[in-house]
C-alpha cells in the first residue's frame, strides 16, 4: 500500500513539473512539495478507489468502444476532482482546465505503469 502511495506520488509529482497547467500554488520549500504531493496522492488513492470504479462501470460501453481509451477520459476527470478536492482541503495543488487534465492523466498512466513495474518485479523475487 505505501509503494503504491509513492508511485502515486511519484506520478503525479512529473506531471506537475511536465504540464503547465499542474502546478503546486504558493511558493512552499522543498519538504512542503514533497509533503503536498503525498497529500494529493492520497486524495487520488482514495477517488481512484471509491469513484473511479462507478465511472468506470457507467462508461463501460464508451471504454470498449474505444479499445480502453476512454480511460484516459475518466483519469482527466478524476485529477479534475482531486484538484477541487485538494481546494476544499486548502492542499496547494490545482489543475487549470480539461487539456492539462488529460495530458496529466496521459502521464500519470505512463509514469504509473513504469513505476508499478519495477515494485511488482521485486515483489517476485520475494
Amino acid at each position: 500500500m505505501l509503494a503504491r502511495l509513492l508511485a502515486s506520488a511519484a506520478a503525479l509529482a512529473v506531471a506537475t513539473w511536465m504540464i503547465g497547467g499542474i502546478h503546486l500554488t504558493g511558493n512552499p520549500d522543498f519538504a512542503g512539495k514533497v509533503i503536498t504531493m503525498l497529500v494529493v496522492a492520497f486524495i487520488f488513492g482514495v477517488v481512484n478507489a471509491l469513484v473511479k470504479p462507478l465511472f468506470t462501470f457507467a462508461s463501460a460501453p464508451l471504454i470498449l468502444i474505444s479499445l480502453g481509451l476512454f480511460l484516459l477520459v475518466i483519469n482527466a476527470c478524476l485529477l479534475m476532482l482531486v484538484s477541487w478536492i485538494s481546494g476544499q482541503l486548502s492542499v496547494p495543488w490545482q489543475v487549470d482546465d480539461w487539456g492539462s487534465a488529460f495530458a496529466g492523466a496521459l502521464i500519470v498512466s505512463v509514469v504509473s505503469f513504469i513505476v508499478n513495474a519495477f515494485f511488482k518485479r521485486g515483489e517476485e523475487h520475494r
